[in-house]
């Protein structure tokens, strides 16, 4: 479907400080280094209409995982960012910051479940809650099956696939006891169909939309689960394509697409609807895309 932009919103304003802070801890250790906070001013109340929330993203520190950070601070959410490239976090929380709004940051690899764990726990630790994960996190390394590239799709299999796993588990638990929360999958038209040299991909994107429809299956209603699926965006993703032939095929491939701005309005779309409303799947894509 074609997306149309959705005005932003501005949220009530949380009862935790309103500020933005950038915390860098070792990989791997389980303490993080001391958090320098900057405090901003509030969003007036009385130009707001609908809660803050405490969202946490993945693969935050490009494309589509950064214009959805910058969308829903802008909104007035507290936003807590995710990625391995920790120098972007901090820039994109800057950014943010200079605009009004309020971000932690924090390095993550999505294929560490504990990692994954540990900063699901540390956002509610300092915020109280958390109301939203967005897993975006994803890698799109193409190649031909007859071009036998397993360690890539070993590295898709354990980013695209247990990296999403690893943010459900690490999220569900807080939910569970809050009664509500909000899970996002950011998968792929992939996941619809496929592509020559995009059969592991889109397998994994499959995987993820299957894992999604399942959990909103499961779980009680009062949890919400939204799979949304871009199609061509601007992005970092064909940069991790090693095959020559399939980098010059997806060079082609994405000739027509829509900015990431696109998908974080979706994303925001999603979000704001009532409790009582859950938005299962939203499919975005250029109009030129068949």
């Amino acid at each position: 479907m074609r997306h149309a932009a959705v005005p932003a919103r501005r949220p009530t304003t949380p009862t935790q400080e309103n500020s933005v802070t950038t915390s860098q801890p070792q990989p791997q250790a389980a303490t993080t280094a001391p958090e320098a906070t900057i405090t901003m001013p509030a969003p007036d109340p009385a130009t707001t209409s609908t809660p803050a929330k405490v969202v946490l993203i993945t693969g935050a520190s490009s494309g589509i995982g950064r214009a959805t950070a910058q969308r829903l601070a802008r909104e007035g959410h507290q936003v807590v960012l995710g990625a391995r490239r920790e120098d972007r976090l901090i820039e994109i929380a800057r950014e943010i910051e200079a605009a009004g709004g309020r971000a932690d940051v924090r390095r993550l690899d999505v294929t560490d479940r504990a990692d994954v764990t540990s900063f699901a726990e540390a956002a509610a630790e300092r915020h109280g809650r958390i109301d939203v994960i967005v897993n975006n996190a994803g890698i799109m390394p193409l190649s031909r099956l007859d071009a036998l590239q397993a360690d890539e799709w070993d590295r898709m299999i354990d980013v695209n696939v247990r990296g999403l796993l690893h943010g459900i588990a690490a999220a569900l638990p807080h939910f569970q006891r809050q009664g509500s929360g909000h899970f996002i999958t950011v998968a792929s038209i992939g996941a619809h169909q496929v592509v020559p040299t995009g059969a592991v991909y889109c397998a994994t994107k499959y995987a993820a939309w299957a894992l999604t429809e399942g959990l909103r299956l499961e779980l009680d209603p009062s949890i919400r689960v939204t799979t949304v699926s871009p199609g061509v965006v601007e992005s970092e993703l064909a940069d991790s394509i090693t095959d020559e032939a399939a980098r010059e095929a997806m060079r082609a491939y994405r000739a027509d697409s829509i900015p990431p701005s696109g998908i974080a309005d979706a994303i925001s779309y999603a979000i704001g609807q009532p409790p009582g409303v859950d938005v299962n799947e939203l499919v975005i894509r250029p109009a030129k895309q068949r």
